[in-house]
């Protein structure tokens, strides 16, 4: 203890003003009244701290400062004793210091309880042997004083004194467990445990059973929290076997202590005391009670970390709380509310994955009414953890409730900022329904009936073109076809859309045509000659944006130039001709008229993509996959089902069914592994602390600390040396007069330079000095010193250097020394040290949802082409991935089979919580002269700030030049 204190120091602020001389000084102390004196004092305690000390003014101090009665002044007094120099050069106490220890024992015998408690107060810091020794006897008698606070600052002086010098009260323990035993005051009884549970644990022990561990849930709060403490020490003892039951018994008593403090400590130590399942079960329950009574989001945090370690530890045994930890739900926070809900998740079962899904479905609803800032993102977090639940357990939580609540969904689009994230909650909703039709056949009628009628209120692309093809996909009969195409005539209005556009504009008094020509306006210009001519300017901003209130919702879209969705429609309409051909007992009068229906509406979306009526005309890849459906549809029907019935009727659906089996293998994976990870293997040793052989005084301190020796946590890893090795850089040449080489190690958010300077000159080197300086986000933490090297004789020194962001930086420097005495300076430049940011970014996963809203939010790309001699696609994907320390987000389904084309997305995260994106599109084409197929692409990547940005921008340009031989084909 003495010792920590003794590398502890206090720097404060001056706010650099003069400062007065020492006769200044003197005369202010000597002749100023109060206030002023206690402003004089106090300038001097705050130069004292800052290295200038004042040493004569400690005698007028004593003379006209000490005899003072003021308070404010007496507690300046002690931080006075504490910081002044009270030694001479030779090491020994000052004289003056004796009338300061005659005054200290005139406060600790004041009639003033204040003064005495803050004197004893003051003693508590006090490391002097020589001082402290006369003042025991005071110490002593104020135990037995009146007041509780000067009774509980003179346990806490006695203890410290022991702590430091034992031998100045051999006979502490006995004495503070006299008072102990006799004392009524709470805080007084706290500070005399807390003495005894350091300093006797015997006494401790013996005092808690025979007094206290009886009626422990009357006790003061302060005491039940110092009981716990020590119980939670004392059980690791070997001698504690007899009452580690009553320890048991007294800490299930205070988990229905009033106070949440209280409730918290008992849980976690009931848990470190045994792990019966019903001590288990009971400690999780008080956490529960703590989580709902606090209103601190990050205590609720911090209840539910404790709560989930409890379920990995105990797997299966509090799953009975899962209702009693989604009340965390109502707290404003929406963390809070995406911890209880993850934890939840991990916690549902067969019993109870019914009630969790009503609660959710519950909340769902509730999202609807409430005014929470972040209910569109809670929204969101509820339809994910429900889709999670219906891939767990199917038919449990599938239920038509469950899918009528989501249907509700489906038309969540709100304006201004919420618009993305409220997209965003209904395509994960429209995701789930997909998912549901594809695993539970017998609910496919039900959903899609469900669907046809939500279809009207959709506003979302995106959640049009996922309703188009659920029933694209699974309409199998005839009257479910024919319902899909009365919901796509009602959804996609009169058609052919152009012409009924033009008669609604005439019939407003004016054309599509006029419409399109108040987007031009005109005016005069003189040109250079003096001639004038009319010129005509076409603003694209305003000419012929459609004004689509009151339009059905699919036409709105069509109309606002989205041709993506009305491509998936052409395709929708084609499989749904295609199968209904091939049902039986089907009309060919009623199947031609069918045919003609859905290629009419193909048709009118081609010809209004043409036009000018809508806001973007339609891409090439939409316009010619609609003339590729018309086309299908256009063979005769009397023709035998063909390959591409196949591919529309078939090839579509297996390959979702593919992507769904490789989502719930790769689920199926991380649960395994989660679950391997705790396993042991059966010929691994198994060792048992109580059967073990102990040394003397070999005693575990603590159930952690008991912990960390049995899993190794607490040993220091042993240094690899050849890790080491290729972490050397070499700072200076080997012709020059000091040689000087780093290890640079990483260290979380520190760099660590061990630096090895070595004297290659037969003369010693006098006021050697490595200096360093840094060049972006990196911050040194202290300066090094001077050092004397001998003639060829070497030095280690170390330098800490400070990481605050994911950005290049460099370190650079030069190393300075003298001759000798009277000599000039010599200096050697340092070869620069450039930290690899890629010791800072960790591969990382996210949705695609989440990938999509980083990727639009932020606004810094780095695009980075493509130049490189590796033949093939997915190599020099992973060589990317290896070299950027970024993970793969695109599914290895999607990345299989051959193809000349490639296109994946890669995340990582750095340890200060940037983000990295990054999109890699490339392709296999030949060149344009010899003819011979290279890749080519670029590699987009996103950031919020530009410095990861251009990081990572270098290390891939870097990436490609050096390319390993195996790489290549």
């Amino acid at each position: 203890m003495a010792s920590a204190d003794a590398n502890a120091f206090t720097v404060v602020y001056d706010d650099g003003g003069e400062m007065p001389g020492t006769q200044e000084l003197r005369s202010l102390l000597e002749k100023g009244p109060d206030d002023v004196k206690i402003d004089t004092l106090r300038r001097i305690i705050v130069s004292t701290l800052n290295g200038n000390a004042q040493p004569a003014l400690l005698m007028p101090i004593i003379q006209f400062v000490l005899p003072s009665k003021n308070k404010a002044l007496k507690k300046l007094l002690h931080f006075y004793w504490e910081v002044c120099p009270k030694y001479d050069d030779s090491g020994k106490l000052k004289q003056e210091m004796i009338l300061v220890v005659n005054a200290i024992r005139n406060d600790l015998q004041h009639p003033n309880e204040y003064i005495r408690g803050a004197t004893l107060r003051f003693l508590q810091k006090l490391r002097d042997q020589e001082l402290l020794e006369p003042l025991v006897p005071t110490c002593r008698a104020c135990l037995e004083h009146r007041h509780s606070f000067v009774r509980k600052n003179a346990v806490l002086a006695i203890y410290t004194i022991y702590r430091t010098f034992e031998h100045l009260i051999p006979d502490a323990p006995e004495l503070v467990h006299t008072f102990l035993a006799a004392e009524s005051d709470a805080t007084c009884k706290r500070n005399a445990f807390i003495f005894l549970t350091n300093c006797a644990p015997n006494r401790a022990r013996e005092w808690l059973t025979q007094t206290a561990l009886d009626g422990i849930a009357s006790v003061d709060e302060l005491l039940q929290v110092a009981v716990i403490d020590f119980v939670r020490v004392d059980v690791a003892r070997p001698d504690s076997a007899s009452v580690r039951r009553k320890y048991v018994q007294a800490i299930s008593e205070l988990l229905g202590a009033g106070s949440t403090s209280v409730k918290y400590e008992a849980a976690m130590s009931l848990t470190a005391l045994t792990h019966a399942p019903v001590a288990v079960k009971a400690a999780a329950q008080a956490l529960v009670d703590v989580m709902a009574k606090e209103s601190d989001n990050n205590v609720k945090m911090i209840v539910l970390d404790r709560i989930d370690t409890l379920r990995r530890k105990h797997e299966g045994v509090i799953d009975g709380l899962v209702m009693d930890i989604l009340r965390a739900v109502t707290a404003p926070d929406i963390e809070v509310r995406r911890r209880a809900v993850g934890i939840a998740l991990t916690m549902v079962s067969t019993r109870n994955a019914e009630e969790v899904v009503s609660f959710l479905s519950k909340q769902l609803v509730k999202t609807l009414d409430t005014d929470y800032e972040k209910s569109i993102e809670y929204r969101q977090l509820l339809i994910q953890s429900t889709h999670a639940l219906a891939v767990r357990f199917g038919d449990i939580v599938s239920s038509s409730s469950t899918i009528s609540a989501l249907m509700s969904f489906l038309a969540d689009s709100s304006a201004s900022s919420s618009q993305a994230s409220a997209s965003a909650a209904a395509s994960d909703a429209i995701a789930f329904v997909r998912e549901v039709v594809q695993k539970f056949p017998n609910m496919r009628s039900t959903v899609l009936s469900k669907l046809l009628e939500a279809l009207p209120t959709v506003r979302s692309g995106k959640v049009f073109r996922g309703a188009l093809w659920i029933v694209g996909e699974y309409a199998a009969t005839t009257d479910e076809i024919r319902a899909v195409f009365n919901r796509v005539r009602s959804v996609l209005g009169e058609v052919p859309i152009l012409a009924s556009e033009q008669r609604a504009a005439e019939e407003n008094g004016g054309s599509v045509e006029d419409d399109a020509a108040k987007g031009i306006s005109m005016k005069t210009k003189v040109l250079a000659d003096g001639t004038y001519v009319t010129e005509g300017v076409y603003s694209s901003g305003t000419s012929n944006k459609p004004d689509l209130g009151g339009k059905p919702p699919l036409r709105a879209l069509l109309l606002g130039g989205d041709f993506y969705t009305g491509a998936v429609l052409a395709s929708t309409l084609s499989k749904l001709v295609l199968r209904h051909r091939q049902l039986a007992g089907v009309a060919d009068r009623a199947h031609n008229a069918l045919r003609a229906e859905a290629m009419l509406i193909m048709t009118s979306i081609v010809r209004l993509g043409q036009s000018t009526i809508v806001s973007l005309p339609i891409d090439e890849d939409a316009a010619e996959r609609i003339v590729q459906c018309i086309q299908t549809l256009a063979l005769s029907p009397d023709s035998p089902p063909s390959s591409i019935d196949t591919i529309f009727l078939q090839d579509t659906k297996k390959a979702y069914a593919t992507m769904v089996a490789a989502e719930e293998k790769k689920a199926a994976e991380k649960r395994a592994q989660e679950a391997k990870r705790d396993a042991v293997q059966v010929d691994d040793l198994l060792s048992f602390r109580q059967f073990a052989k102990k040394a003397t005084g070999d005693v575990v301190e603590s159930i952690e600390e008991d912990l960390g020796r049995a899993t190794g946590a607490g040993e220091v890893q042993k240094e690899d040396t050849i890790s080491n090795l290729s972490r050397v850089v070499q700072l200076t040449g080997f012709s020059d007069p000091v040689y000087a080489e780093a290890i640079v190690k990483v260290n979380g958010f520190d760099i660590l330079l061990d630096v090895l300077i070595v004297n290659q000159t037969p003369q010693t080197l006098q006021n050697l000095c490595i200096e360093f300086a840094t060049l972006g986000d990196l911050k040194l933490v202290e300066r090094l010193g001077t050092q004397t090297l001998g003639p060829h004789a070497f030095h280690s020194v170390k330098a800490t250097i400070k990481v605050s962001s994911t950005e290049t930086g460099v370190v650079f420097g030069n190393i300075i020394w003298e001759n000798g005495p009277g000599t000039s300076e010599t200096c050697v430049i340092l070869n620069d040290i450039h930290v690899d940011i890629m010791d800072y970014i960790k591969p990382a996963k996210c949705s695609e949802t989440q990938f999509r809203s980083m990727w639009t939010e932020f606004e810094w790309e780095n695009r980075v082409n493509v130049v490189t001699n590796i033949m093939d696609l997915r190599t020099y994907l992973s060589h990317i991935m290896r070299c950027t320390n970024m993970a793969c987000l695109t599914p290895d389904a999607a990345l299989g089979g051959e193809c000349d084309f490639l296109s994946a997305n890669l995340y990582a995260r750095s340890l200060f919580g940037e983000d990295a994106l990054a999109n890699l599109s490339i392709e296999r084409v030949p060149h344009p002269e010899t003819g011979e197929i290279q890749v080519t692409g670029y590699v987009r990547i996103r950031s919020k700030t530009q410095g990861i940005a251009l990081s990572l921008g270098d290390k891939i340009t870097l990436a490609q030049k050096d390319v390993p031989a195996s790489t290549v084909h």
